[in-house]
This record gives structure tokens, sequence and C-alpha cells, in this order.
């Protein structure tokens, strides 16, 4: 039988409702239509809208990536009209109602699949969207799951689970070593806890570990030279087939056009913060930004602003906090803040350019909630870290940055917020730590040129990775390989062509043909 060429593939690729993780599925897209698959991209009109431009982009080029649109039932679980997006959520009461919404997009999806001339050869499914896997199951469909978190936080989860640990440990904020981890790592339940670890979401966290433990295969937006050992360690750990393929944002970084319109547009002309860049020696500027979901109290993002003032420290900052009406909006003007910082400094009351920015020879430094997409952009761009975390893995995304790899400098967040005493208003580093972290982050002495040095070293190892020969480059080829191999099987009526294989060991052998699978292997390299 003649071999499946990847153009003849459909992969059909439904990621969660949050910006954060619908930005690296459609980074993957590009990727698999940059291997000549067909793409399509399934979410809700709102998310469709906001991430038009980048498949629209991707299209001039010839990729071929659609979108697809299915309703959202969020005003059934109490949600307004249109609020499609967890950045949507104005207070955690909304949480609850978003993802009973997402559960029941379930019979959706099946409409779409189902109305399509053929079967996609392929579903990739967020890890929070376990309600995929009844429809693959019930079509006969090859189900990946792609994790958006660092493999160091899944890895984590899933061994403080195994051992009981959470069990075990009295409080919240009672410290505990991570057991069987590859570096020594202690942590507390306040700052290393799963996604669904709460309360009254207790049947969906049963979900994603069932959904998890099923999949036919991992995708994981890391690459092997920060978290090679955490990525066998986890594939061990599941015993599923793991495909380490990011970092997904390295192919776009200097294309101006793929990263264009990613989400929601941004509040400053691109060219306005390029020039005021262009103004400034070389690593010198330190970039503000918390992404989509983070907010800061508002005490301690007045605490940041007066020590970015302080810290004599160009910068810009992407304060979605000071937008007019909001109590930081009234502080900074009430208080002359921006006349008395000048041409220093740079608010951008809302989205920025951030691609833009951290590409440019003139930024030196990135103070980021340590969301995985922004760690991985900074360590993509060998920017260093100043580190202030907010919640859930972005604390695991710390431990990495700074204790690990040693690109990173720690604020002096400690728990979410929310651990906090009422009368801490929030505020856990204080205008005079802004200042130390700063001046630490940015020294120009022997340790700060170390650390800028190891940044470089480990943004050359991601270009390498995803570059043919390169290690994520040849774990996406073996992704397209298994499920062109499950195609053919398939279409040969093999028995278990479609059934779930648990052992890492049956990779590329489904139909027992192994020089086949290899055959396949070597037809999709590109």
């Amino acid at each position: 039988m003649a071999a499946v060429t990847t153009a003849e593939l459909h992969f059909l690729l439904v990621p969660l409702l949050a910006q954060g993780h619908i930005i690296p599925m459609v980074d993957l897209a590009r990727l698999l239509a940059t291997r000549g698959a067909r793409v399509t991209v399934v979410t809700t009109p709102v998310n469709a809208a906001r991430n038009s431009a980048v498949v629209d982009a991707a299209r001039r080029e010839g990729l071929t990536i659609e979108l697809a649109e299915i309703p959202f039932p969020g005003p059934e679980f109490g949600l307004p009209e249109g609020a499609e997006n967890m950045d949507q959520m104005t207070d955690l009461t909304m949480y609850l109602g978003f993802f009973k919404a997402v559960w029941k997009m379930e019979a959706a999806l099946e409409d779409y699949v189902t109305s399509l001339p053929r079967r996609p050869d392929c579903l990739v499914a967020d890890a929070c969207n376990p309600w995929t896997r009844p429809v693959c199951d019930r079509l006969g469909i090859v189900r990946l799951v792609l994790h958006c978190p660092s493999t160091y936080f899944l890895l984590g989860v899933h061994q403080l689970t195994k051992h009981g640990v959470y069990d075990r440990v009295a409080g919240d904020l009672e410290p505990f070593d991570v057991p069987d981890f590859p570096v020594p790592a202690v942590a507390n339940k306040a700052t290393f806890r799963g996604f669904f670890q709460w309360r009254g979401v207790e049947q969906e966290a049963r979900d994603v570990d069932d959904a998890e433990a099923t999949a036919d295969g991992l995708i994981l937006n890391t690459f092997r030279d920060v978290e090679g050992a955490f990525v066998d360690a986890y594939a061990a750990a599941l015993g599923r087939r793991t495909f380490a393929v990011g970092p997904t944002c390295a192919p776009r970084l200097h294309n101006a056009d793929a990263t264009a319109g990613r989400g929601n547009r941004a509040d400053v002309d691109a060219g306005r913060i390029v020039s005021w860049l262009d103004s400034r020696p070389p690593a010198s500027v330190l970039y503000v930004s918390f992404g989509s979901i983070a907010h800061l109290r508002d005490k301690q993002a007045i605490e940041l602003a007066v020590g970015l003032e302080k810290s004599g420290q160009p910068f810009i900052w992407a304060i979605k906090e000071a937008k007019p009406g909001t109590a930081v909006g009234d502080w900074l003007a009430g208080e002359g803040y921006e006349e008395r910082v000048g041409d220093r400094g740079l608010l951008i009351r809302g989205w920025a350019p951030q691609v833009t920015i951290l590409a440019h020879p003139s930024t030196g430094g990135f103070l980021t909630h340590c969301g995985w997409n922004a760690t991985l952009e900074a360590i993509a761009h060998g920017v260093p870290a100043l580190t202030w975390p907010n919640f859930s893995d972005q604390f695991s995304s710390e431990r990495l940055l700074v204790d690990v790899l040693g690109v990173g400098v720690r604020s002096g967040v400690t728990v979410p917020s929310s651990f906090l005493p009422p009368e801490a208003e929030g505020v856990q580093v204080t205008s005079a730590g802004v200042v130390r972290a700063v001046a630490e982050l940015m020294d120009e002495g022997e340790e700060g040129m170390a650390r800028r040095l190891r940044a470089k070293e480990l943004a050359a190892k991601a270009m390498v990775a995803v570059e043919e020969g390169g290690s994520s480059h040849a774990d996406l080829t073996d992704m397209i390989g298994y499920v062109s191999c499950r195609r053919k099987s398939a279409a040969r009526g093999d028995a278990g062509a479609v059934a779930r294989t648990d052992s890492p060991e049956t990779i590329g052998d489904i139909s027992g043909d192994k020089r086949e699978a290899d055959a396949t292997r070597l037809s999709v390299q590109s």
C-alpha cells in the first residue's frame, strides 16, 4: 500500500477557551500546516474573531489552516452573552459556570465532526478539554492531548498525587518536598496544585485525569534543553507516547505577520513602541506584563509603580489595572505619575505587542507572571526574567527559571495573593523590594552578565530544537508519522486500528509491521 502523505492528513485542534491555551494551539496548527497537513482549529465565535487575523496571515503564507465555530452555551450556566473566554470572567464565581459550559460543548463538537465529508485523522485536545474524549471514542478518531503548562509542573503534580502528599499535609502553606523528582523542589499546596484541585470541580478533575490516561499520546510545548529530564520522567510515569514539540512560538518569533493579531489587538501602535525602544541603550529596558488573566490588587500595582519609578530603569508596562475609571488609573492620574516618570517609562493600558518588545535588542529584562507562554517567549528571546507568579503552574515556571535554568530573579512573591491576610491588601512586594529586584535583574556586573549569557545560550538552543535535525522537529515528525500510520491501519481495516495502546513500546508498530511504520516516519520528514 502506498505511503500516506502528510498533505492527506487532517488534524482537528480543540483549544481551551483561554488565550494562554489558544495561542500555543494555533502555533501548533502552523507547525503542522508547515509540514503540509490540513488543520482546523475549532473554537467559539468570540474566540474565532479574536484569532482570525493570525489564521488569515497563515493562509496568506499558503498554509492550510481554517477556523471552525461551534456555539458556547454560557448563558445556560449564568454567563453573559458573548462571555466565551476565561479573561472575560470578572470574578471567581463565574469560573464554575464557565467550565460547566465548556464541558457542555461535547454535542456541538460531535455535530460538527459528523457534518464533515471525511472524519479527521487526529483530534488534538487541550488537556483541559476531556469532554472531547467520548466524541473521539464514538467516532474512532485518534486523540492526542496537548498540555500547555511546563512539564516540571505536570510531573510535580503527578508525583505529589501519586505519593499522597496533598492528602498528608495539614494546610495549604505547609512546606513539602516533591518526591521522586529530577531536581530538589520544596513547595506547598498554595503554589503547587493542579488546575482542577479546588472545590466544586471534582468530577471535572476526574474527567481530566481519565482523558489523559486513555489518550493515544501527549504533546508537550517544551524542548529537551530546558526540560529533558522532566519529559522523560513524565512519559515513563504516564506510559504514554510523548512528543515534546516546543517551543511552539519559536518559528514565528522572527515573522511579524505570524505574530500579528494574536488574541486582542494591542492598545498602542507597535511602531511607536519600536521607535521608543530604538532610542534606548542595548539591554537597558525592563518589560512588565502579567498576561491576560492575572491581575494585581490595587495597592500592589501602586507599590510596583512606585518601585519602577524609583528604580531609575527604563520600562514598558502593559498595565491592565490602569484603565480609565479604575482605582489604579485614578491614582496614576492624580499623582502625576507619568509626568514624573517622563520619557523613561511607557505605560500601555491593556494589551502590548509582546513579541515585538521581547525581540528588540534594547529589552534586557522581563517582569513576568510566569505563565508558560510568556516563560517560553522569554527563553526563546534570550531575555532574563524577573519572576512574579500569581497562581497555579506559574510558581513552577518560576522555580524552573530561577533554580534550574539560572535565568531568573525572584521578585519576592511567595504565595497567591488570595492566601495573604486581609490587612496585607494583596501586597507582597513593597516599592523598596521592587527596586532591589529590578537592580538585581538588570545588574551589569559578573552575576548579571552570566545570567544574560545563559539566557542567550538557551535562546539559541530553542531555535535549534525546532529546526530540522533538532529534538522538537524530530518529535513533531514522529507525531505526524504516528497519525499517518494509524490512518493507513484504519484504511486496511486492521483490528485495533483505533484501539487505545497503553505501552510506549508500541510506538510506530500499530499494525504489527514495524518496517512500514518506519517508512511512514521517513515520508513525513520535511
